[in-house]
């Protein structure tokens, strides 16, 4: 019904930027709150940043002022603007949305995209 698609990772140097898309479409009536999360080999999930359907954003303070999160709701799409990459920020990087369904009434469904990986390295 729905599917959410990253794209924008890749390599990059200590230092250096990247930004991350996810694209969400199918049966769409609403997203609400857009996330991002990331997951190191041997470590669990952890949350990097939020943003809500009116633009309200959170992050954890291992991001905060290097990691924009953003979205464009007419294109049903979420950016994380990451800056001043560290080596600590490799991970598999995964967008997550809860959405409300056309035809779906008032519930709202958690997806998650495939995972992008980042690796920052010199």
């Amino acid at each position: 019904q729905v599917q959410l698609v990253e794209s924008g990772g890749g390599l990059a140097q200590p230092g250096g930027s990247l930004r991350l898309s996810c694209a969400a479409s199918g049966s769409i009536f609403r997203i609400n709150s857009m996330g991002w999360y990331r997951q190191a080999p041997g470590k669990q999930r952890e949350l990097v940043a939020t943003i809500t359907s009116d633009g309200r954003t959170t992050y954890p303070d291992s991001v905060k002022g290097r990691f924009t999160i953003s979205r464009d709701n007419a294109n049903n799409t979420g950016y994380l603007q990451m800056n001043n990459l560290q080596s600590e920020d490799t991970a598999v990087y995964y967008c997550n949305a809860y959405i409300n369904l056309i035809g779906g009434g008032r519930r709202t469904y958690a997806y998650w995209g495939q995972g992008t990986q980042v690796t920052v390295s010199s």
